[in-house]
C-alpha cells in the first residue's frame, strides 16, 4: 500500500522574545533599561552599543566583560544606585536594627552601601547571609573590598539582566536582588 505525499511539518510563527525586543529597541530605550539594571551610564552604553546579541548568554558575557573595565568613577556610580536587599516580611525589629547598624558601619568604612548577590538564597535566610557578609567584609582593606563589591555588582547585574530577558516588567525586582535606589 502506498501513501500519499507527506505534508510538511507545521511551524509556529516566530514570536519575538524579550531579547529580540531589547535588540530592536531604540538606543535611548535600551540605555534607560540597562541603566535601570546597572546604574552606570558607561556600563549601560557599552552593553547597548554591542547590540544585537545572538542569545542571552552573549549578552550576559558582554555585561560580565564590561564589568572588568569599570573605572573607579563608574563603580562609584553603580554602587550609588544600590540599596540593601529587602528584609523578609515578619522580621523582628531587632534584626532591622542590627542590619541598619552593620550597614552604617560598612558605609562609614567604604563610602557606599553594602552589595551582595543572594542568587538562590531562600528569602528566610537572606537576612542572615547579608549580616554575615557585612560583618566578614568589614575587615577587608578598601582596595580588596572594591574588588569584591565589583564582583557582587557583576553578579547582581547578570541576575537582573536575566530577569529582564525572562520578560519581567522591571529588571530589578527579582526576589533575591535588591531594587535600585535608596
Amino acid at each position: 500500500m502506498t501513501r500519499g505525499p507527506t505534508l510538511p511539518a507545521h511551524r509556529l510563527p516566530h514570536l519575538p522574545t524579550p531579547l529580540d525586543a531589547f535588540n530592536a529597541a531604540p538606543d535611548d530605550e535600551a540605555d534607560a533599561l540597562l541603566l535601570h539594571c546597572l546604574h552606570s551610564p558607561r556600563w549601560s552604553r557599552r552593553i547597548a552599543d554591542h547590540r544585537p546579541y545572538p542569545d542571552v548568554e552573549s549578552l550576559l558575557a558582554a555585561a560580565d566583560e564590561a564589568t572588568y573595565d569599570l573605572s573607579p568613577t563608574d563603580l562609584a556610580e553603580a554602587l550609588a544606585g544600590e540599596c540593601l536587599p529587602p528584609v523578609p516580611d515578619g522580621t523582628y525589629s531587632a534584626a532591622h536594627t542590627a542590619l541598619s547598624a552593620a550597614n552604617a558601619a560598612y558605609e562609614a568604612r567604604f563610602g557606599h552601601v553594602f552589595v551582595i548577590y543572594l542568587g538562590d538564597t531562600p528569602p528566610a535566610e537572606s537576612l542572615d547571609r547579608v549580616l554575615e557578609g557585612i560583618r566578614s567584609r568589614l575587615t577587608n582593606d578598601p582596595e580588596e573590598e572594591r574588588v569584591i563589591a565589583a564582583e557582587e555588582l557583576r553578579r547582581l547585574a547578570g541576575g537582573r539582566l536575566l530577569q529582564l530577558l525572562r520578560g519581567a516588567e522591571n529588571c530589578a525586582t527579582s526576589p533575591n536582588t535588591p531594587a535600585p535606589g535608596k
